[in-house]
């Protein structure tokens, strides 16, 4: 079976609105970029299970795309064919992945 490449392709920091919208915790560690991915990290996904020490809230955000991609398909504004771009939700400081099928 083929398996899924993700990489981190971008991190942001959105602090207009950690400004606006501060909770105190976040307030009070300083919340800067996410601290569970780095630039340009890698890692392999096989079969459809879930790589281990994976963020559980960017999994449960891309997991459909990563699954889409496993089995050959993509968007078709995305080029080349089987692979997606898809992020965490993190309205504050989302993470950015491309996913990109790996064949056997």
């Amino acid at each position: 079976m083929a398996k899924v490449k993700i990489t981190v392709v971008k991190k942001a920091h959105h602090q207009d609105l950690l400004d606006q919208y501060p909770a105190p915790a976040a307030k009070a560690s300083g919340f800067g970029c996410c601290a569970a991915f780095e630039l340009g990290e890698e890692i392999i996904v096989e079969g459809m299970s879930y790589p281990k020490g994976f963020c559980h809230w960017a999994w449960a955000d891309i997991q459909r795309d990563v699954m889409m991609v496993l089995f050959g398909q993509g968007f078709p504004w995305v080029a080349p064919k089987a692979t997606a771009i898809s992020c965490c939700t993190d309205g504050f400081r989302p993470v950015t992945f491309k996913i990109e099928r790996i064949e056997d």
